[in-house]
């Protein structure tokens, strides 16, 4: 039952992406939003209206709250210059940050590229936009007064837009943070010289100092996130939108064992995962012959090698980049569900965003990604899946011979029971949480307030 929108409080959400931006960094707001007019608060999101998405996805400007008042302001990026100067088609899209993720040698003009961007765009490519965002949102917060600021990152240009407005206003503010700024996994690749390195820190460790409230997606990340400055974080996780489509788990399977991959596969990854898989069939011709690998999503050439490398590519099918609901259809349709957490530092505090959906999906999930981190405890938690550590080669086989057996058996389902546990993690109850969380700021700020006027 939703709140009258006239007797809701409202929450200014500083987002960059927003449809019709597809990929993983849209979720969380666009579902969050969705749900929020449920528990009293009308979402006001405010977006770039003309940015550079790596992907688009026009499926899910359905989930656009009809309660959503969505202000959209024009944002200029150094795009066009960089495609201009390594000679790119204007239509084609760039991933966020200049990060080339390929495993091919870059020339002197990407690196040239990098270190600018790193050095000169601070924190990030839409630091052009922060001046005039606040401009215009401080006029318009004059006239349409809210409750809470909520800024959401990366880019983390929107926190400093977030931390520029609550100075001047003194609305609560709530920083958001979906991965980490100077400890995500690309930060040593940005090419920094020192004193753009403690820019960086200097902004990051000044946003969590200033922030009324600062929320992570996990349980590691938000720790780390304490050590530099903030104060008892919050974790609200993402998660999966309930909403249940026409594809029933039991009638949707393909023929032969299916393992699938959606999204784009992170860089740093070790190949262990391509060894094993390409072991068993080398070991065992009643696999090979059974055995089908799926990539759903965009995926880069340096990947393809491995495959061909480990013998496994002639049994794999690319399907290339899928619509939000076309992808959680083919999830339905597979046997089992790989995910994979980059190898690098702080790995434990990163969480599979699509863990969730696959969790969802009724199917088995297997997990690459460091046993004591925050994916392992959310598989292990739910018995929605296995978390395997990424050198574990031996214990990967196993596991997907296991698979295989319950696949040759009928079998390969997941307990009925498991499902209830994965309840918590639903778009709605997630949204829940955070109203709870806006409710105590402005319960905080109130008390605050009548004590100082």
């Amino acid at each position: 039952m939703r709140v009258e929108e006239k007797t809701m409080k409202r929450v200014l959400i500083l987002t960059y992406y927003w449809p019709p931006s597809g990929g993983s960094g849209v979720q969380r707001w666009l579902k969050m939003s969705k749900y929020l007019p449920e528990f009293g608060w009308q979402p006001v999101i405010y977006t770039a209206d003309n940015a550079e998405y790596p992907v688009e996805d026009l499926s899910l400007e359905k989930d656009i709250c009809k309660e959503a008042i969505v202000l959209k302001r024009p944002i200029v990026e150094p795009y066009t210059f960089y495609k201009k100067f390594l000679g790119i088609k204007k239509e084609q899209k760039i991933k966020a940050g200049f990060i080339d993720e390929s495993n091919k040698k870059k020339g002197w003009k990407e690196n040239l590229s990098v270190w600018i961007r790193g050095n000169f765009f601070i924190p990030d490519a839409r630091c052009w936009w922060i001046k005039p965002s606040v401009r215009y949102l401080s006029k318009y917060l004059k006239d349409n007064p809210v409750d809470t600021i909520i800024s959401t990152g990366p880019p983390h240009s929107m926190h400093i837009i977030g931390m520029k407005l609550h100075k001047k206003t003194g609305i609560p503010w709530v920083a958001d943070f979906r991965d980490p700024w100077t400890e995500i996994y690309y930060y040593s690749d940005l090419k920094l010289t020192a004193l753009a390195d403690r820019k960086h820190h200097r902004l990051e460790r000044k946003v969590l100092t200033s922030a009324d409230k600062v929320v992570y997606v996990g349980w590691n990340g938000a720790h780390d996130l304490e050590l530099l400055g903030a104060k008892d974080v919050a974790v609200i996780t993402n998660g999966f939108d309930d909403v249940s489509d026409d594809v029933p788990v039991d009638n949707a399977l393909l023929n032969k064992f299916t393992i699938s991959y959606t999204g784009i596969i992170p860089p740093k990854m070790p190949t262990q995962i391509w060894e094993a898989i390409g072991e068993l069939i080398n070991e065992d011709q009643y696999f090979a012959n059974s055995v089908k690998l799926r990539l759903i999503g965009n995926i880069d050439n340096g990947i393809k090698f491995l495959l061909e490398k480990y013998g496994i590519e002639k049994y794999t099918e690319y399907v290339g980049y899928l619509s939000h609901d076309k992808i959680v259809v083919e999830q339905k349709k597979s046997h089992l569900l790989l995910f994979m957490i980059p190898y690098c530092l702080k790995n434990k505090s990163i969480i599979a965003g699509k863990m969730f959906e696959y969790m969802h999906s009724g199917r088995p999930i297997l997990g690459i990604c460091d046993e004591h981190g925050d994916s392992a405890r959310i598989l292990n938690e739910t018995g929605t899946g296995v978390a395997i550590d990424y050198m574990n080669k031996d214990k990967m086989k196993r596991e997907i011979l296991r698979s295989f057996k319950l696949y040759k058996e009928g079998k390969l389902y997941i307990n009925a029971n498991n499902q209830k546990n994965i309840e918590k993690y639903s778009r709605r109850n997630l949204a829940g949480e955070y109203a709870k969380l806006l409710d105590a700021l402005d319960v905080r700020d109130n008390i605050y307030d009548s004590n100082h006027h």
